[in-house]
């Protein structure tokens, strides 16, 4: 069967040009909305990401910062940065990459974050904002899956959506988004997980299939039924040795199977991945509006 191609590319420069309406907005109150990421270490994948954040913020007209620090920062040292961030008045939105070095706890950085701030949405008063329905940032990548079915045009209302993966960070955050009422929810949502028993049965029932387990081609074609709306979130490297640096990305998903039997699907790279960054802007502009108020 043909298949639509979902694209967070073409996604996210519709958004993008919303914003830049939005933020000329700001800019004529006197506001230039700011983003700040400390990275701390050398994880070229994170490195990566930070850069891409920074040039999109410039591409948008927005002020950015970036902050790394060596792997050897404590954790006493990063919480002062963590709170010099919350009182920059020229900052409206921030986040620490993560992971972070093991002999720093992650929670206690984001507990640490001023949830006005924190447009990674992991803060747990924003978590649990989210979880009741009332969201101030929402993770940018459960975010940027919801968008990426709306504004493709996919009803999740009544529809069975089953996400594989069950991450703080996209498993069950967008688990939560889609089954909240209104647009882009009203589903019924199953988690599987690693210890889900007869998971294929389950993935097999799936109207909407969300994959973010973290393993390459782990969904097969024998996973899915004949016109399933595909979400790939995964982004594993394998090795190639026909490309120039011996690797490339793959999804969770074995696209090249799956997209014979799916209405609809994302590719990776070229789907979820640029959303990401796309909502942590939406999000960045959200925090410099909301200043704005009394």
């Amino acid at each position: 069967m043909s298949f639509k191609l979902i694209s967070g590319k073409e996604v996210s420069s519709e958004i993008y040009d919303e914003l830049r309406t939005r933020i000329q907005t700001l800019k004529t109150k006197g506001i230039k909305p700011g983003l700040a990421v400390v990275l701390v270490g050398e994880d070229p994948a994170s490195q990566s990401y930070v850069r891409m954040k920074g040039k999109k913020c410039e591409e948008l007209g927005m002020y950015s910062v970036t902050t790394i620090l060596p792997e050897s920062t404590s954790e006493a040292e990063l919480l002062e940065k963590v709170e010099e961030l919350n009182k920059d008045p020229l900052i409206h939105g921030f986040l620490v990459q993560l992971p972070l070095p093991k002999h720093i706890d992650e929670n206690k950085v984001i507990d640490a974050i001023d949830p006005k701030k924190d447009v990674d949405g992991f803060h747990p008063e924003n978590v649990g904002h989210m979880l009741i329905g009332n969201p101030t940032f929402l993770p940018a990548t459960p975010a940027g899956i919801q968008q990426m079915l709306i504004r493709s045009g996919i009803e999740t209302a009544g529809k069975h959506v089953v996400v594989v993966g069950r991450s703080n960070i996209v498993g069950k955050p967008i688990a939560a988004l889609l089954m909240q009422k209104g647009k882009g929810g009203d589903a019924t949502v199953t988690v599987v997980h690693s210890k889900t028993k007869d998971l294929t049965e389950i993935t097999r029932q799936a109207d909407i299939l969300i994959a973010a387990i973290g393993k390459p081609k782990f969904i097969t074609r024998d996973m899915v039924k004949k016109g399933v709306v595909v979400i790939d979130v995964g982004t594993n490297k394998v090795e190639d040795p026909t490309t120039p640096n011996g690797s490339r990305s793959v999804g969770d998903v074995d696209f090249e199977n799956v997209k014979d039997v799916a209405s609809a699907i994302t590719p990776v790279p070229g789907g979820v991945g640029p959303m990401t960054i796309c909502m942590l802007m939406a999000n960045t502009v959200k925090a410099a509006e909301q200043a704005l108020q009394p």
